[in-house]
C-alpha cells in the first residue's frame, strides 16, 4: 500500500448508532467546516448524492469526486468525496472519515474498509461512522479512539404483512436480484400506477433519474436491492422485504439480523417515524428480530476483515503469496477470496500473460489490470479474457492500449436499441471501459476517452431509464396520484370534441355513450382514481350525451346478437346503452340502462323510456305474427294454442298440444292459418318466423328469458346442418330447427318430410295391384314369398352415424332392429296363361323406401336422414329384393314410438290438470259447488 502522509496526532472520533442519527450529515458537516478533507463512501451512488450536496456549497472548482469508474478532480479541488476503495490516500487531508465502517465485517470487500479503520488519518480530525456493533473491535484495533453514539431520530416499529396492493404510500419494497425487482415492478404497475426501480448496478445518472420519480411523488413506491441499505437518504416512510435470504457470492443465505435492521432503518428519515414488513411470498418475521430491529440491538462485530497491504511484486506467485498471508493480530480475520486475486489466479495460467510477467514492474502493472472490476458480472473467462487481452497490449505497447482496439469495443456497446437487460449489460460494458479510460497513462489523450466513455454512458443511462420509467411507471395514474394527494381541485380536467377526459393533458379515458370508460388502466384502484378526477366535468358530459340521444331517430339504434342495445354513431360505431334482462314474459324482456351514476335521474328516466319504445317497435317489426297470436281475440282452443304458439316463440311439438288440436274443427283452425299457422305432421309453426332475422330474435329473446348468454343462430339459408357442440332442445326448436342425433333440421323441411313419409307409409298399405294379361306371352308361375329374402334381425347391422357431442343424444349408437313377421302366401293355384307376374312387396304393410328428393331437400345425406326418421318414429328394417338380390333399407313406424307419443300426450293431459287444479279458477268453481245447495 502506498504510505499515507497524513499526521497521527490527529483526534479520532467514531461516531455509531443505528440508521437515521445524522451520521453522514455530521460527517459532511464536519468536512466541508476544514479547510481540506476526504470521506469515503460505501456506494458510488451514495458518493455521487454528498458530491451534489457539497457542490452546491463550495462550487465545482473545489469539490472533487473520484469513484472506480468517475473521476471528477479539478486542480483545485479541498475536498474530495470518493467510494472507500478509489480513495486518493497519498494527499495531505486535515479531516477524513469512513462511513459505513461495520463493513469491515464483509467477506469480499471488509479488508478494505479494515484498511482504512487501520491506517488512514485526518491530520486534525478522522472520523469514522457506522453502527454500534463496531464498538468493541474498534476499541481493540485503535485504542486511542474516541466514541461518540448517536439515538435514532424517529422512531421504528413492525408493521406486519401487507399485500403489494395495501402498501402504504412512500413505501419501499426490498428485493436481492435484478429479475425480483422487474417482477415485483411490474406488478405494483399494474395495482397501483408505477414503481421506481433502483439497483447496485445502475448508473448514478440512471439512479438519480429513477430516484427522482419517487421523490418528486410520480409513483408512491420504489423497488430496490439492499444496496438501499447503506445510506441513500430517500423519503421513505414503510419498508417491505420481499425476501429474507440473498445470494452472498457463494451461496443462499439468510440475512444477519444487522442487514435486515440496515434495510429496515430506511424507513424514517429525520423527526418522521417509520415502519417495516414483508410482502409478497416473504414469510413473517421472527419475533425476535422484530424485536432486535425495533431496539437497534445487534450482536458485536468480534473480528474484521484483512488482506495485507504489503505486496510483493518480484512475481506471480510471489503476489499471490503474499496476498494469502495470514492476519498479524488478533480480531482480524482473512476475508473471502476478492475479485481482483480470482482474475490474478485466474491470468497466471494464461500463457500470454505468464511470458510477459516476468519483471517487478510487469507484475505490478497485472496487478493494476486485475483491479478492473467485472461490472457486467460475465462469466469468469469472459472477463479474464479481456483483462488478458488488456494486460499484452499495455506491455506489448509500451504501457499504452491501441486506439483503434479500444474504438471498436465501444462501436460495439454505444447503442440505445434494445430492452431492459440489454441495456443494462451495455452499461456495464460500458462502466469497465470507463474504468479503464481513467486508470492513469494507459490511453493517449485519456481526457477524450473519459469523454467519450461518459457520454456513451450518459446516453445508455437516460435509454435505460426510459425503458424502467415506460415498463413500470403509468405517467397517467402518476400524475393523478400526485394531484389527488395534493389538490385535487387544482388539477386540469377537459373534455375533448371527440370525448376524451384528460388531465393535466393526459388522457385518462372516453365518454362513451352514458359511461366513462379509463384507458391503459387495469386495476381498480388505478380506475377509483380515474373516476375521482373525472367527477367535475363526467356529470354535464353525461346530460349532454344524454339530450343528444333523446333526439335521434330510430335507425341510429341497433340490436346485437349479444343482446345489447347499441347506439349506432355517425363513424358507424357502436356504442353499448342498455342489455336486454329477463322480464315478466318471453316475449316483454327488460332493459338495463348503461350508465354511470352521475346521470341525472329524470334524464335517466327519459332514456330508458325513449329505448324501451325503440326495443318494442325493433320486436314488433320483425316478430309482429307472435304479438298478434298472443293478443289475439279468439276462443276455446283456438285461444290456447295462439297463446302457446307464442310462448314458445312460434313453434310447437305436435304431441305437446294434442289434446287442443283433437278437438279443433277446420272452422276453430281457419283464423289461426289465416295469422300464418301452419298444421303440420310434426309440428305446428309459423314458416315466416324461419326467416334468418326472426330466427336471431327468437334464440336472443330465448336466452334472455333463460338467464343464460346468447348463442349464435345457425347460419342463415341452411336446412340442416351438423350439431357441433351441445344445445338444449328447446333452444333447437326456437330456433326452427329439430334436433336429430347429431343433426339438426329445419321445421318446414320436417314437415314436408314427414308428410312424405306418411304418403309412402299409407301407400305401402294398399294391396298389391296385379297387371293387365299380356296376351302375347305366357307368364311363368309367380313363386310364393320366400321369408328368406328378408334379412334376420340378428344379422342387421344398423352402424351409428355422426361425431360424438358432449351431450346424450335421442338416436342410441346401436339402432334396435325389431323382428319382422311376414305372412306366409297361401299356396298358389294354377298360374293362368294371360296373366302376368304381379309386382311384389319388399317388405310388411307399412314399410317404404325413403325417398332421395328428401336428402335433396334437407342437403343431408343418406346418414342423416336416418336419424331424422329415426327422430319422425320411424325404424329401419333390411330386406332383399328378389329380382336383384340386393339388400335395401326400408323404414316401418315403430310400435316404441306409438307408445311413447301416447306416453306423452298422457303425461302433457296430466300437468294441464294439475296446473288447472292449482289454478285459482279451479279453487273458485270448488267455492261455487260447496255454496250451491244440492238438489234432492
Amino acid at each position: 500500500m502506498t504510505e499515507i502522509r497524513t499526521s497521527e496526532k490527529g483526534r479520532i472520533l467514531c461516531v455509531l448508532g443505528p440508521t437515521n442519527t445524522g451520521k453522514t450529515h455530521l460527517a459532511v458537516e464536519r468536512l466541508l467546516s476544514h479547510r481540506s478533507g476526504i470521506i469515503g463512501l460505501p456506494l458510488r451512488l451514495l458518493a455521487r448524492e454528498v458530491y451534489d450536496r457539497a457542490v452546491k456549497i463550495k462550487g465545482e472548482r473545489h469539490v472533487a469526486l473520484v469513484t472506480g469508474e468517475e473521476k471528477i478532480v479539478p486542480k483545485g479541488a479541498q475536498w474530495f468525496v470518493c467510494t472507500v476503495e478509489a480513495m486518493p490516500l497519498d494527499r495531505h487531508y486535515d479531516f477524513l472519515a469512513v462511513d459505513e465502517i461495520q463493513l469491515s465485517a464483509d467477506a469480499e470487500r471488509g479488508h478494505v474498509f479494515t484498511d482504512r479503520l487501520l491506517h488512514a488519518r485526518g491530520s486534525e480530525e478522522t472520523m469514522f461512522l457506522g453502527s454500534d456493533t463496531m464498538r468493541g473491535l474498534v476499541r481493540r484495533l485503535v485504542p486511542n479512539a474516541e466514541f461518540i453514539a448517536r439515538p435514532r431520530l424517529s422512531q421504528l416499529s413492525y408493521a406486519g404483512a401487507k399485500k403489494l396492493s395495501r402498501l402504504p404510500k412512500r413505501s419501499a419494497v426490498v428485493a436481492f436480484s435484478a429479475n425480483d425487482v422487474y417482477a415485483i415492478a411490474e406488478a405494483i404497475r399494474r395495482q397501483r400506477g408505477g414503481a421506481a426501480v433502483v439497483l447496485g448496478a445502475l448508473s448514478p445518472r440512471a439512479r438519480n433519474a429513477q430516484v427522482e420519480l419517487f421523490q418528486n411523488r410520480d409513483v408512491d413506491v420504489m423497488v430496490a436491492t439492499d444496496a438501499i441499505g447503506m445510506g441513500l437518504n430517500l423519503d421513505i416512510e414503510h419498508m417491505a422485504f420481499a425476501a429474507l435470504s440473498k445470494f452472498d457470492g457463494v451461496g443462499m443465505r439468510p440475512l444477519y439480523p444487522s442487514e435486515a435492521g440496515q434495510i429496515a432503518g430506511r424507513a424514517g428519515r429525520h423527526l418522521r417515524n417509520g415502519t417495516f414488513g414483508t410482502t409478497g411470498d416473504c414469510p413473517p418475521l421472527d419475533p425476535d428480530l422484530i424485536e432486535r430491529i425495533e431496539n437497534h440491538r445487534f450482536d458485536p462485530v468480534v473480528a474484521a476483515r484483512w488482506r495485507n497491504p504489503e505486496l510483493d511484486y518480484s512475481s506471480i506467485a510471489a503476489l499471490v503469496a503474499s496476498l494469502e498471508q495470514p492476519p498479524p493480530r488478533e480480531g482480524l480475520t482473512r476475508g473471502r477470496d476478492a475479485d481482483d486475486l480470482l482474475s490474478l489466479q485466474a491470468l497466471r495460467t494464461d500463457t500470454a500473460v505468464a511470458e510477459r510477467a516476468t519483471r517487478k514492474d510487469r507484475v505490478e502493472l497485472l496487478w493494476q489490470v486485475c483491479a478492473i472490476p467485472d461490472f457486467a458480472k460475465d462469466l469468469a473467462d469472459s472477463h479474464a479474457r479481456l483483462l488478458s487481452q488488456i494486460y499484452v497490449h499495455l506491455v506489448d505497447r509500451d504501457g499504452r492500449l491501441p486506439q483503434d482496439w479500444v474504438a471498436g469495443q465501444l462501436r460495439n456497446i454505444d447503442r440505445t436499441d434494445g430492452d431492459i437487460d440489454t441495456l443494462s449489460q451495455r452499461l456495464a460494458h460500458i462502466r469497465t471501459w470507463t474504468t479503464v479510460a481513467h486508470r492513469g497513462g494507459w490511453l493517449e489523450d485519456a481526457q477524450s476517452w473519459q469523454a467519450k466513455t461518459r457520454a456513451i454512458e450518459d446516453r445508455l443511462s437516460d435509454a435505460l431509464h426510459e425503458k424502467l420509467t415506460e415498463r413500470f411507471v403509468d405517467r397517467r395514474t402518476s400524475v393523478l396520484s400526485r394531484g389527488l394527494a395534493e389538490d385535487p381541485a387544482s388539477l386540469n380536467v377537459q373534455l375533448g370534441e371527440d370525448d376524451a377526459l384528460t388531465v393535466e393533458g393526459e388522457i385518462i379515458g372516453h365518454v362513451r355513450g352514458l359511461r366513462f370508460r379509463a384507458v391503459g388502466h387495469e386495476t381498480v384502484e388505478q380506475r377509483r382514481i380515474l373516476r375521482s378526477a373525472a367527477l367535475r366535468v363526467l356529470g354535464p358530459a353525461l346530460q349532454s350525451h344524454a339530450e343528444a340521444l333523446l333526439a335521434l331517430p330510430d335507425e341510429n339504434f341497433a340490436l346485437s346478437p349479444e343482446g345489447g342495445l347499441l347506439l349506432i354513431t355517425a363513424e358507424k360505431e357502436s356504442v353499448p346503452l342498455a342489455v336486454l334482462v329477463k322480464g315478466t314474459e318471453v316475449l316483454e324482456p327488460k332493459l338495463q340502462l348503461l350508465a354511470d351514476d352521475q346521470l341525472p335521474a329524470e334524464t335517466r328516466k327519459a332514456v330508458e323510456e325513449k329505448l324501451a319504445g325503440w326495443l318494442k317497435r325493433h320486436l314488433r317489426q320483425h316478430l309482429g305474427d307472435l304479438y298478434r297470436l298472443r293478443d289475439a281475440e279468439m276462443k276455446g282452443a283456438a285461444r290456447g294454442l295462439a297463446f302457446q304458439l307464442a310462448e314458445n316463440l312460434g313453434a310447437l311439438r305436435r304431441d305437446d298440444v294434442s289434446d287442443l288440436v283433437r278437438h279443433m274443427g277446420q272452422a276453430e283452425r281457419h283464423p289461426l292459418r289465416k295469422m300464418g299457422v301452419s298444421f303440420g305432421e310434426t309440428h305446428i309453426l309459423v314458416p315466416k318466423l324461419l326467416k334468418p332475422k326472426p330466427t336471431q330474435l327468437k334464440t336472443l329473446l330465448w336466452a334472455v328469458a333463460q338467464g343464460r348468454e346468447p348463442d349464435a343462430p345457425p347460419t342463415p339459408g341452411l336446412t340442416s346442418l351438423p350439431i357441433l357442440e351441445w344445445r338444449e332442445d328447446a333452444w333447437w326448436m326456437a330456433a326452427g330447427f329439430l334436433r336429430a342425433g347429431r343433426h339438426a333440421f329445419r321445421l318446414d323441411v320436417v314437415q314436408r318430410i314427414a308428410e312424405g313419409a306418411r304418403k309412402a307409409e299409407q301407400a305401402s298399405r294398399q294391396p298389391v295391384q296385379k297387371a293387365e294379361p299380356a296376351p302375347a306371352q305366357k307368364p311363368e308361375a309367380a313363386p310364393p314369398v320366400d321369408t328368406a329374402d328378408i334379412v334376420p334381425p340378428e344379422q342387421q347391422q344398423i352402424e351409428p352415424v355422426g361425431e360424438q357431442i358432449e351431450q346424450p343424444v335421442e338416436a342410441p349408437a346401436e339402432l334396435p332392429v325389431p323382428e319382422i313377421h311376414v305372412e306366409q302366401p297361401a299356396a298358389a293355384e294354377a298360374p293362368v296363361a294371360e296373366t302376368p307376374k304381379p309386382k311384389k312387396r319388399l317388405g310388411p304393410p307399412g314399410s317404404f323406401l325413403p325417398d332421395t328428393a328428401w336428402m335433396n331437400l334437407a342437403g343431408c345425406g343418406a346418414d342423416e336422414l336416418h336419424r331424422l326418421l329415426w327422430a319422425l318414429g320411424y325404424k329401419p328394417i333390411t330386406a332383399r329384393d328378389p329380382e336383384t338380390k340386393t339388400d335395401v333399407t326400408l323404414y316401418l313406424r315403430s310400435h316404441k314410438a306409438i307408445v311413447a307419443k301416447r306416453q306423452r300426450e298422457q303425461e302433457k293431459r296430466r300437468e294441464d290438470e294439475a296446473k288447472m287444479a292449482d289454478s285459482p279458477f279451479a279453487a273458485l268453481m270448488a267455492l261455487k259447488q260447496q255454496a250451491t245447495p244440492k238438489k234432492r
